[in-house]
């Protein structure tokens, strides 16, 4: 047995062997706070994956296009982006997938256009379940498919919510990350009870842990008060080696797969496949 950051025993995680699925699991990462590595998360995540023979797709649904420059695409030079799918259903949503340099990750790209969605969105039929329509057709291509969202609770987030399966949430080990939390879990109860009945937290993952601090010690405490077996076993450090990897466009797995990061990442992966989110 093992034990975590706060005293829990847990059996060490191994990736069971794939299973491929008729359609993949939609995974959105979610947190309406900035700064809290969700798009480090999503990318992380991913590229675990791939490297164990998963088959997967990235969807950055940020404006700001983070996930897009993080797996080393220029998304302003993108013809296609996934605001032209939301608003154009003539378009063909596997001629704006990129295959990244990493076999077996590809990438729904965006860039600033995404940002004048919210409010177009608004005067759109059925407006929550547009994302959901664009991913339709390559549920079956791929064993998981990842949104990276926007920190906000918006329509584009809901759309997030809308199209997937379970959330994972990423909460920095801070004070004031843990202060809008029950915010944005109110937010996903409403989707689910309103839109997605299938809609479920499948863990909050802590991030931006420091070592022997009392705060960040703290701060692990009250997520486990407040999601109790949803908190993942595996905390995320804090490291300089995340923003070095963002800057060469690749997860730190590839970047730097001996880094104490790298390893958190596969285990957080780990305990995804051996809760069975995806096959």
């Amino acid at each position: 047995m093992a034990k975590d950051l706060l005293g829990r025993e847990f059996e060490p995680f191994t990736p069971p062997p794939l299973q491929r699925r008729s359609q993949a699991p939609v995974i959105a990462v979610v947190n309406q706070k900035g700064g809290v590595g969700k798009t480090t998360s999503t990318i992380n995540i991913a590229g675990v994956l791939s490297q164990l023979g998963r088959k997967v797709l990235a969807v950055d649904f940020d404006p700001q296009g983070a996930l897009t420059a993080g797996l080393g695409v220029d998304g302003n030079a993108e013809e296609k982006t996934i605001y032209d799918l939301l608003f154009d259903p003539r378009l063909d949503v596997k001629d704006a997938i990129i295959h990244t340099r990493f076999e077996g990750l590809d990438l729904l790209p965006a860039n600033i256009d995404l940002s004048a969605a919210e409010i177009q969105l608004v005067t759109e039929m059925g407006r929550e379940r547009i994302l959901q329509g664009v991913l339709s057709p390559v549920l079956g291509d791929y064993d998981a498919i990842l949104i990276d969202c926007q920190p906000s609770l918006g329509l584009l987030t809901v759309n997030a919510l809308t199209a997937s399966s379970g959330v994972i949430i990423p909460v920095s080990t801070e004070y004031f990350a843990l202060r809008g939390v029950a915010l944005l879990m109110d937010s996903i109860k409403r989707v689910k009870n309103r839109i997605n009945p299938s809609l479920e937290v499948f863990g909050v993952l802590p991030t931006m842990y420091t070592t022997n601090t009392n705060h960040a010690q703290e701060s692990l405490n009250r997520l486990y008060e407040a999601f109790g077996d949803k908190l993942f076993h595996t905390a995320i450090s804090r490291s300089i080696k995340l923003p070095d990897a963002t800057v060469a466009g690749a997860p730190i797995t590839f970047y730097a797969p001996e880094h104490k990061v790298a390893k958190e990442y596969r285990d957080a992966t780990y305990e995804i496949l051996a809760k069975k989110f995806i096959a």
